[in-house]
């Protein structure tokens, strides 16, 4: 029999305390672990598809070069939806509750992605075959867009608070997970088969496989309960927000001064630095999880087995990372651990990139490796509990959503594109890609000296952090 855990953020609604088991727990963390594991794979499928098979398949009749292009930015139409997902899906979030919207968020991007599996090429239907791939892009970015930052949200608030970090590092190791997967295989699709047999069929398997992990994931969020502070919130009545009129009436009757601070604050404030930490680790994401397998497999003209492999081995490596860094924002707090995981990264970034482009398989490997899990996979534990601290209970599941998206559409959609064309213009050049990896990760290390700090929180709190 489950026993209960005590929460830091208990409270009390009108039939008394929120009580949570060590099972509702457990199951809100593989929830998040499965949800955001499976968008990863999903997106992760994509990109190495792009960056290894689609050029052939859907863009036929352009130059090698131009035909990388034309598929990073099919990969980038999939987050010009995503914030419109965010949007309506935090608001519905914040208004019904976290549960009942990751239930659909999931659905929705995962039938996207088996859908994809059995695309017909350009090959067969012709300029029709891209517009279809587009189409289901849209759709799956559209769910995406709500659904690492619900996850956080529910971890966030289920987890007791000096266990915050560690607790919500599951998320980002979903991420990798996720990664892995699609890593693992493609690695094992490009191992195995011929050329003509991946670009005949093989592509498919990849697609179509997700389909397990998205009932797996469903299964889980149907048996999942509600987030604790949501139902426990003063704005919450029976497991629904009330209006915005409701609120202000309530709060003045009641002259609960933190919920009247919330409405007249400055929502600004919190949105800037909330960005620009966003941004900088999903630009490092698009360009070495996106782009580098491209970089390694066209332009340094190595196996395609490389690019894959490496993805894969550094995710492995993630696993020690991503904890690592949780934990410690839970000691330090996750104001300093930015500080000093943003410095190390900008210290690393020509070491490491002059590494990968000798182009020699070892110092690929090392300064791949390195530089994935400092600028990308340690930001990305941080990532996933920041957001949701620096926001109030007001409004938390639709802030974190949308500034998340927001950002990555930018920065992870237009990134790959912008230097694939970059690295296309001065034939083959790293220097492009160790800029826009400069220019992300000063991003997180600004936005620090824009914030408090948000380490323990009471994410009851209407109002936002800054």
């Amino acid at each position: 029999m489950s026993t209960s855990v005590p929460l830091p953020e208990t409270g009390t609604t009108k039939d008394g305390p929120v009580q949570r088991s060590t099972g509702d727990l457990t199951r809100a963390a593989m929830s998040g672990w499965l949800g955001t594991a499976l968008e990863f794979m999903d997106f992760q499928l994509y990109s190495l598809a792009a960056g290894l098979v689609f050029g052939q398949l859907f863009f036929v009749g352009e130059n090698t070069a131009l035909a990388v292009v034309s598929a990073m930015a099919t990969y980038a139409v999939g987050y010009l939806a995503r914030p419109a997902g965010a949007w309506y899906f935090g608001r519905l979030g914040d208004r019904v509750g976290r549960t009942k919207v990751l239930f659909i968020t999931i659905a929705l991007m995962g039938a996207a992605t088996t859908l994809i599996g059995v695309l017909p090429t350009a090959h067969d239907i012709g300029i029709l075959a891209p517009i279809l791939l587009v189409a289901l892009r849209l759709v799956q970015g559209f769910g995406a867009g709500a659904e690492i930052s619900g996850a956080g949200v529910m971890l966030a608030e289920y987890a007791p608070t000096k266990r915050r970090g560690i607790i919500a590092s599951l998320v980002a190791l979903g991420t990798n997970c996720g990664t892995l997967g699609a890593s693992a295989i493609w690695g094992i699709l490009v191992a195995t088969l011929s050329e003509e047999q991946l670009l005949s069929w093989g592509w498919r398997i990849p697609f179509l496989g997700s389909a397990v992990l998205l009932l797996f994931a469903v299964w889980i969020r149907f048996r999942l309960k509600e987030s604790p502070v949501f139902e426990e919130s003063p704005h919450v009545d029976d497991g629904v927000a009330l209006t915005m009129d409701e609120i202000r009436t309530k709060a003045q009757r009641e002259n609960d001064t933190r919920m009247l601070e919330a409405l007249e604050q400055n929502k600004w404030r919190a949105f800037v630095p909330a960005f620009l930490l966003r941004f900088g680790q999903a630009g490092n994401s698009g360009i070495l999880q996106t782009y580098m397998v491209s970089f390694i497999t066209v332009t340094l003209a190595m196996s395609a087995s490389v690019g894959t492999n490496v993805v894969m081995i550094s995710s492995l490596c993630a696993f020690i990372t991503v904890p690592i860094v949780g934990a410690l924002g839970d000691r330090f707090g996750r104001r300093r651990m930015y500080q000093v995981m943003s410095v190390i990264s900008l210290i690393l970034i020509v070491p490491t990139m002059m590494a990968i482009a000798g182009a020699d398989v070892p110092k690929v490997f090392i300064g791949y490796i390195v530089m994935h899990n400092v600028s990308v996979m340690a930001l990305a534990s941080l990532e996933n509990l920041t957001l949701p601290e620096l926001f109030g209970s007001l409004h938390r599941y639709t802030a974190t959503g949308v500034i998340r998206e927001i950002a990555a559409m930018i920065a992870t959609g237009l990134g790959p594109v912008v230097v694939a064309a970059w690295v296309a213009a001065t034939t083959g050049s790293w220097i492009p890609i160790a800029i826009m990896l400069g220019i992300f990760t000063i991003c997180p290390l600004i936005a620090t000296f824009l914030m408090p700090e948000v380490a323990g929180r009471d994410l009851r709190d209407p109002r936002n952090a800054v």
